[in-house]
Parts: C-alpha cells; sequence; structure tokens
C-alpha cells in the first residue's frame, strides 16, 4: 500500500523501508543513491528525500565519502508508526507484536488509573461511544468498523491520563491494533468478553473507579497475549 500525500518518494519508501526492516539490508550496508534513483526510476531528488524520511527514524545515515549506510537495529526509532507498519508486515511479524503488546500491558493499565481519576465529562461519553460502537460491530465478521472504535477507544484512554507521554503512545497502540486486524492475527470476530471488558473499563473511568479500571484494562492487555500465543506463536 503507497503511502498517501507523498507521491514518488512515498513509493520508494513503501518498498525500501520494509526492505530494510525485513533485514535485506543488512546493518551496514551501504546505499547508494544513484542506483537506486534509477532502480526506482525517480530522480536524484526524490531520491534524497526518501533518504531524508529514513534518516529521520535512524534506520540509515549519511556519511561523507561512503554513502548511504543501514544502521544498526538497535538504534532505529521503533516507535514511529511507520517503522512499526513496516516490521509487522516482515516476517518478524509474531515477534513484534508480542513486543509490542507486552509494551501496552505495561502502560494502558496505569492509563486507565489515570483516567478514572482525570477523565473530563467528554471524554467519559468518547469512551463510552467507542465502546459500544465495539459491540456494535463485534459480530459478522466486521473488523475494520471494530478496529476503527477499538482504536478510539485506546487514544482516549491514553489521552484522558492526562499524561502527555502516554498520549503520545496512541499512534504506537494503533498500529499494533491495526496490525493484528490487517495481518489476520485475529479472530474472525472478536472474543466477547475482551468486548464486555472494554464496556467495563468505560464504566469504571466514567464512576472514577481507579483500581478497578486498572485490573480491567491489564485483563484486556493480557488476553491480547494470550491471543498471540494461539494465532501467532
Amino acid at each position: 500500500m503507497t503511502t498517501p500525500g507523498r507521491g514518488l518518494h512515498g513509493r520508494v519508501l513503501d518498498t525500501l523501508g520494509p526492505a530494510i526492516t525485513a533485514g535485506e539490508y543488512p546493518p551496514g550496508s551501504v546505499l547508494r543513491t544513484d542506483e537506486l534513483a534509477q532502480h526506482f526510476a525517480v530522480s536524484r531528488s526524490v531520491m534524497r528525500e526518501a533518504v531524508r524520511v529514513l534518516e529521520s527514524m535512524h534506520l540509515v545515515e549519511s556519511r561523507r565519502r561512503v554513502g548511504v549506510t543501514v544502521r544498526p537495529e538497535a538504534e532505529w526509532n521503533v516507535y514511529d508508526p511507520q517503522v512499526i507498519r513496516w516490521r509487522l508486515a516482515g516476517a518478524d511479524r509474531p515477534r513484534q507484536l508480542r513486543s509490542l503488546t507486552v509494551l501496552r500491558s505495561a502502560v494502558e493499565p496505569v492509563a486507565a488509573r489515570l483516567a478514572a481519576t482525570h477523565a473530563t465529562a467528554g471524554q467519559c461519553a468518547e469512551l463510552t461511544e467507542c465502546a459500544l460502537g465495539m459491540v456494535a460491530n463485534s459480530r459478522g465478521h466486521r473488523l475494520e468498523d471494530y478496529l476503527t472504535h477499538d482504536v478510539a477507544f485506546h487514544r482516549v484512554i491514553l489521552t484522558a491520563s492526562g499524561n502527555e507521554m502516554f498520549a503520545r503512545l496512541g499512534d504506537v497502540v494503533a498500529e499494533v491494533l491495526a496490525g493484528r486486524t490487517h495481518h489476520e492475527v485475529m479472530f474472525e470476530d472478536p472474543d466477547p468478553a475482551a468486548v464486555t471488558l472494554h464496556v467495563r473499563v468505560a464504566e469504571a473511568v466514567r464512576e472514577g473507579d481507579a483500581r478497578r479500571a486498572e485490573q480491567l484494562t491489564r485483563e484486556i492487555t493480557m488476553g491480547a497475549l494470550q491471543e498471540l500465543d494461539i494465532l501467532a506463536p
């Protein structure tokens, strides 16, 4: 899928980025921009723009008299949503999903506890609306519609926590949830127990029950890990 709104350099990125994250260009590999421009049939300026984006993700670095060098995986910006998307599209998907889901299990329960204390009336209403949207789309193989409400639900939790660091993880969580759906690491219909847990989290946040909100959200994330044991071992 071509990255929208980024023209020719987006087309280059959608091929080169996944190739780098999949290990087709191992760390230390030197990418010659002239050769790549010829390979992708684009101008040098387009290729340079693509390289600048890859540099911003810490996937590559430009060295004088050397060229564009692929950086070690440990230096990549693994929180960049595009990097997450590329890595989930590769053969290392199970490990990536597990790593990201463990991150969720560490962050989201705490965010839910804080949300029960800090959420505004508007955020509580939005959370309830998202949960009801998940219920309405939890049957009939409507995973894309379900995903829309699921992503929105978790964004509200992270934002309503009042912690700007948690809020910035909204895109990361969105990519995890989207990756599970788009790469078929989901049951044909969501687990009814998980759907019910989301409704109960919304209730706990609305009622200001911090302990319960944290516990229920922990059950959601642990359930997601258990699903990975089955669907992406």
